[in-house]
């Protein structure tokens, strides 16, 4: 059973690597924005169609008024029979009338364009705003297990670049392909509802633009994805630069740094290179192909008006030619266009793919479709047979069995990678058991939802993060609703309200990035702070005080024995004086506990708890010394 369930932290999720399930996963996001979408497709039909009649006006204009010949010669008059004996007055005022359809046609097709691409616009930056939010409440979602494997840098280049890249085809990108494909078709239609044959030969040389768009294309969106994992890479790697800047200069890795960032950076332009190479390479090639095609048209059918002959049942006039001139050229120019506009359409479904990559990953830890709201916590905690991998087949956890009443505290000791911060992950659902149970109250913490469960838990971990906000505001932020009075009480019995008041704007006082500007044992007391306000029945302590200096350690000493007091706690590699005043001590080795009781009954046992305190602890003891850290990790 063991290894059936681990298999779950090593499972593949379904990757968004087929562009067909990109866009469709990009139309379900569209599709909230229906209305908007039919209305733009109405104006974008309706100024395609507007665009498409003009070469055939033209023609008209050729057959019909300038050079009006026999009616079989001639493309469909609409206003008139073309009559080589009428009164120049009569063929002007026929071909001023076609002169005025077309400029109303050209502005229709203006007004209609930019009401449908104003219209696009909006409902695109409306579905990116769902999307990005989307992704943001998914990365939320995730198990702690997902950031371990993968840098925060590439995580936020997916929320940052990756959107940015669908902000740049939403809108007039997507809506110029969207147009320039109708507008093909709709050439296509009328070519072939224009003469058959002629628009047969007219478009011979479309099978040479689809393959050499279709094969560019591709390897331009290889080159894309590539280019936008790089990216990726860049920014992971100056995040860490950034936020490590300190260690950097410590040790002197200024130089090797910069020249690793160099080598990630030359790797992205690399891939930019070739994917440009490929996208620039699609422009002139379907160029030089148009150019092809509007030969074949001028060629074929000067030959057959010059030898008065009829092709394949249909009779050539200048019309016609100058019509189907208008048709390519026409056709030509979406295609163009598309072909430029491809760069970003490659590099944004490159984007939407790490994106959907990202939000197909599932996560670790879920709540059950059946999970209740946890009720009151009243303390009881118990493992049974508890095992725990975070890879299969290493497990970290080997049959542990543990319980704790309620209102009492347990430490956890034992050397690093032990498993005593697996434990508390465990206690906590930031992750699973692979087999066994954990309880609360003699409910097993998976029947629960995750919220309700860490919503009476308390932590505070060796490595205190605080935000960019005002220390009021770090103070509350497991439990906004609490009013300053309150914030200012938990901070009194975190012996933080002393430092606090000091501060140029006191309570006010916005800090910098994770706390920067304090030192590390009062962002430690913030953090317990932030923890007493929540005032949980369960409290967690890793590594708590280890960073705190011995004055700072003995002003909160008094401060955690009354947060302890009457809530179950576990204490991971503390103080000596907490494992000494501890309800129970459990030694870990390799995953087992191999020794438990009080600090006293340990010591007399003389086992390996014993050898470890003799060791570590005892001329910590004889001074009265409260410092001293048991295995940190």
């Amino acid at each position: 059973m063991f290894n059936d369930n681990v298999r779950l932290f090593g499972r593949e999720t379904r990757k968004a690597r087929d562009i067909k399930v990109t866009l469709r996963r990009f139309a379900e996001y569209l599709s909230a924005y229906k209305l908007s979408l039919l209305f733009v497709l109405i104006f974008i039909v309706s100024g395609t169609a507007m665009q498409v009649a003009i070469p055939l006006l033209i023609g008209q204009a050729v057959d019909c008024y300038l050079a009006p010949g026999t009616p079989e010669a001639a493309v469909s008059c609409w206003y008139t029979t073309p009559d080589p004996s009428a009164p120049a007055a009569a063929n002007l005022a026929g071909l001023g009338q076609v002169i005025l359809l077309i400029v109303a046609l050209y502005l229709g097709n203006a007004v209609l364009s930019g009401l449908g691409f104003y219209l696009m616009s909006v409902a695109g930056y409306k579905m990116l705003r769902n999307l990005q939010e989307d992704l943001f409440h998914h990365i939320h979602r995730l198990s702690l297990g997902y950031f371990g494997k993968h840098k925060a840098g590439d995580v936020m280049s997916r929320i940052t670049n990756d959107i940015d890249t669908l902000q740049q085809m939403i809108g007039f990108g997507l809506l110029s392909v969207i147009q320039g494909t109708l507008l093909i078709v709709m050439i296509v239609l009328a070519m072939f509802g224009s003469s058959m044959p002629y628009a047969l030969v007219s478009l011979s040389i479309l099978p040479l633009m689809f393959i050499a768009t279709r094969w560019f294309s591709t390897q331009a969106r290889r080159a894309f994805r590539q280019a936008r994992k790089e990216l990726g890479d860049v920014n992971a790697n100056l995040q860490e630069n950034i936020a490590a800047v300190r260690e950097v200069q410590a040790f002197s890795r200024e130089d090797e740094n910069i020249e690793q960032f160099r080598s990630s950076s030359a790797a992205t332009r690399d891939a930019n290179i070739r994917a440009q190479a490929f996208s620039s390479a699609l422009a002139p090639t379907l160029e030089a192909l148009g150019y092809v095609s509007i030969a074949i048209v001028v060629g074929l059918g000067g030959y057959f008006i010059l030898t008065n002959q009829s092709f394949f049942g249909t009779t050539i006039s200048l019309g016609l030619i100058i019509t189907f001139v208008g048709y390519v050229q026409q056709f030509n120019r979406p295609v163009q266009q598309i072909a430029v506009l491809w760069t970003n359409l490659q590099s944004a479904i490159a984007g939407g793919e790490r994106i959907f990559d990202l939000m197909d990953e599932s996560p670790d830890v879920t709540d059950r479709p059946d999970a209740i709201e946890m009720p009151s916590i009243v303390g009881q905690v118990v493992y049974r047979d508890v095992w725990a991998a975070y890879n299969p087949d290493e497990p970290v956890l080997r049959g542990v069995n543990l319980e704790a009443q309620p209102g009492q505290t347990i430490a956890i000791v034992g050397p690093t990678g032990a498993g005593k911060t697996t434990i508390i992950n465990l206690l906590a659902r930031f992750w699973d058991v692979a087999d066994g149970a954990v309880l609360i109250d003699g409910r097993d913490v998976r029947d629960v939802t995750r919220h309700s469960l860490r919503a009476q838990m308390g932590i505070v971990l060796q490595d205190t993060f605080l935000f960019s906000q005002s220390v009021m505001e770090n103070i509350r932020y497991g439990r906004t609703e609490a009013t300053d009075e309150e914030v200012i009480a938990a901070a009194k019995l975190a012996r933080a309200h002393d430092f606090i008041i000091r501060l140029p704007d006191g309570y006010d006082t916005v800090l910098g990035e994770r706390g920067s500007g304090l030192s590390q044992g009062q962002r430690q007391l913030l953090a317990i702070a932030r923890v007493a306000l929540l005032d949980p029945r369960i409290l967690i302590l890793d590594e708590a005080t280890s960073s705190v200096d011995t004055r700072t350690e003995r002003q909160i000493q008094k401060a955690l024995e009354e947060l302890l007091h009457g809530r179950t706690s576990f204490v991971i590699a503390h103080r000596l004086s907490t494992i000494r005043n501890a309800d129970q001590v459990l030694v870990l080795d390799q995953g087992q506990i191999i020794e438990w009781g009080t600090h006293d009954e340990l010591l007399a046992a003389k086992g390996f708890y014993y050898d470890l305190y003799m060791s570590q602890f005892r001329r910590e003891g004889e001074e009265s010394s409260p410092v001293a850290h048991f295995f940190p990790g």
